[in-house]
Order: structure tokens, then sequence, then C-alpha cells
């Protein structure tokens, strides 16, 4: 169960690292959709998993490899922002959000029956 402060802790990040996804998809990932689907932090503050969701699909097994080898040059663009509110950054996870692909399954079998 998370804590209040864990929860509060997720959605900063979400949403810093949000817009920092927002600016690289500018330039380093044109035309590529990169959303936050989910923020996990850990009690202890000192990991957080980040769930991402990529579009086209075509392509997001390379765009994600790429994400996971560049986190701690996510991790410093993030402490840059959040240096006034929290003591350290956590560690940043990355994890691809196959969620949409598994709803999509479900709507099919659901449509088939």
């Amino acid at each position: 169960m998370e804590t209040q402060r864990q929860k509060r802790v997720s959605r900063l990040i979400q949403k810093d690292l949000s817009a920092i996804f927002i600016q690289e998809s500018k330039s380093k990932y044109r035309g590529i959709m990169i959303s936050i689907t989910h923020v996990m932090v850990s009690k202890d503050f000192s990991v957080a998993k980040i769930y991402i969701s990529l579009f086209p699909n075509d392509i997001k097994d390379l765009i994600f490899e790429e994400i996971k080898q560049s986190s701690k040059y996510y991790k410093h663009k993030l402490s840059l922002i959040l240096k006034n509110q929290m003591r350290k950054t956590p560690e940043l996870l990355f994890y691809l959000d196959n969620s949409l692909n598994h709803y999509e399954k479900i709507d099919k079998i659901l449509g088939d029956i």
C-alpha cells in the first residue's frame, strides 16, 4: 500500500518526466509519442519504477532500449527539476507498459464471442 507521500512523489515524477520526454520528442524522438502511464516509488524513495507506453508500435522495442540505456541522463535531467523538492532523486527503472495491447486482445476476444 502506497503512502500519501509516495503517491505525491510519484505524481511529481510523472509530471516532470513527461515534460522532459515532450522536450526530447521534439528533437531526439521525432514522430514518436512517449507517455508515462504509471510511476511507483519505493518506500525509501530510492527507486522509481516508470511504466512507459510508446507509439508507433513498429519501433517501440528499439526506442525503449535507448530510453533504458539513457536512464542516468533522464535521472540527471529530473534531478535539475526536483532539486528544491527532494534531497535525492530516485534511481529510474523503465518498464514497457503493454496494457494497451492487453486491452486490445481482450476487446478482440469479446468481439468474437
